[in-house]
């Protein structure tokens, strides 16, 4: 069975931006209000931070649930691991997601600037270098015949469907415009060359836009 490469409950504006300007640790999504951007996936039942009963159910929650099935590893960008540009000046950082984080498989951070690997849980981050598709053969051996998931941010899912690499795409569409910040893109039809779409609209108030290689 060939292993795909999927894009998973990324979240948009409806303008096509998925992070603010001025990321720092405070303010891992910029500008942006993660809540919002997220909420529609915080309000399902299976969102794995609930601390109480209940949350909905149909589609929002499908796709939550979605998340980890028959992924086996994940490639990310620096920034979605950490706040911090450049050299590492500190290794204590470990990401932003505590001692135990959502992953569970091998993780690739694409990063200009080496660092050792280390494992939290049953989460391993490794820090390589490389072109996207370098980067996606290591993950592909890690992920032993499972898929891999491209976690984001925006600006590495751009360089991975430039590179022709993506093979399905999840987007959530927020009812809510951010103006400025990274832009997965100015129109989803941008992908309609490769890709065939289908477009589900959510009573959150999100649209989920399904994206399929041709």
């Amino acid at each position: 069975m060939e292993q795909l490469l999927r894009v998973m409950n990324i979240s948009v504006s409806s303008d096509g931006i998925g992070a603010g300007e001025n990321q720092s640790l405070e303010r891992p999504f910029g500008h942006a209000d993660p809540a919002r951007l997220f909420a529609w996936a915080g309000a399902t039942a299976s969102w794995p931070n609930r601390t109480d009963p209940g949350g909905t159910r149909g589609l929002d929650d499908y796709f939550t649930r979605d998340f980890a099935r028959n992924i086996g590893a994940e490639i990310m960008g620096r920034n979605k691991f950490g706040p911090q540009r450049g050299p590492w000046n500190d290794h204590e950082w470990r990401g932003w997601w505590g001692d135990e984080p959502p992953f569970r498989t091998p993780v690739f951070v694409m990063t200009h600037h080496g660092r050792p690997s280390f494992t939290l849980s049953d989460t391993t981050f490794h820090f390589v270098e490389g072109t996207p598709d370098a980067v996606l053969e290591l993950a592909r051996e890690a992920a032993r015949g499972k898929d891999v998931r491209l976690g984001g941010g925006v600006t590495t899912i751009r360089q991975f469907l430039d590179a022709d690499l993506v093979d399905t795409l999840h987007v959530a569409v927020a009812p809510l415009e951010l103006g400025t910040g990274l832009r997965l893109w100015e129109s989803p039809d941008e992908l309609r060359d490769r890709f065939h779409l289908e477009v589900v609209p959510s009573p959150s108030g999100v649209t989920h836009h399904l994206f399929w290689r041709k």
